[in-house]
């Protein structure tokens, strides 16, 4: 798949999806870092009812840096792993207090330093809340990149330089948000809807005995 087709797909999925954003709700670069940790093996919308109740109480870098573990365990028990989670904020909490002035950092190389935060998490980030380009590779991202061709690979750091090479520099963020919710709604792991797929002319696992539409046409 070439540059152009996957300039394509987005322009697609932009049709489709008009008014698609971020589904973590957040105010600040921290509580969005706050909302993505909790996100790990967790769904977008238990975590928002999860924040919903926490930033209510607790919401700054000072706030999370001086909180009992056990007092933050109890708000995010629900959103699974909550022993590791608590001990992660906490903790990226204090250094940003310690070495960043209660700022969140807003390059990869020092957000990846904080504990919990790793490349996809550090890109969610710098894309959303500082609005850079960066292109993060979740599990619906990586789905959907295999099936449509983009690249072979299950490792993330592979897929992120071969969907980020084929896309302009300028729409890799607005593209992980478009990849995740058509991964999310319409490309799911079990089960995907190719009926109701966008771009099932560029999918070479399209199956044209689940859809007795004619194809899109490429453009």
């Amino acid at each position: 798949m070439g540059e152009s087709d996957m300039n394509a797909i987005i322009d697609r999925l932009e049709e489709y999806f008009p008014n698609v954003r971020c589904e973590l709700d957040y105010k600040t670069p921290f509580e969005l870092l706050v909302a993505v940790i909790l996100s790990a093996q967790c769904t977008d919308k238990r975590v928002n009812k999860v924040t919903a109740e926490l930033f209510k109480k607790y919401n700054t870098p000072k706030d999370f840096a001086q909180i009992d573990p056990g007092e933050l365990e109890k708000y995010i028990f629900t959103a699974g792993f909550y022993k590791n989670k608590s001990r992660h904020i906490i903790a990226a909490a204090q250094i940003i207090m310690t070495e960043y002035g209660g700022d969140v950092p807003s390059e990869r190389d020092e957000l990846v330093k904080l504990p919990g935060v790793g490349r996809k998490t550090a890109n969610v980030i710098l894309s959303e809340a500082f609005k850079k380009n960066a292109f993060a590779v979740d599990t619906h991202v990586l789905r959907v990149a295999n099936r449509l061709g983009v690249t072979k690979s299950r490792d993330p750091y592979k897929v992120e330089s071969d969907v980020s090479n084929r896309l302009k520099e300028e729409r890799l963020g607005k593209a992980h948000i478009l990849l995740v919710a058509f991964g999310r709604y319409i490309c799911t792991a079990r089960n995907p809807k190719c009926r109701e797929c966008p771009i099932s002319c560029f999918c070479p696992a399209f199956d044209m005995a689940l859809d007795k539409r004619p194809r899109l046409k490429n453009p």
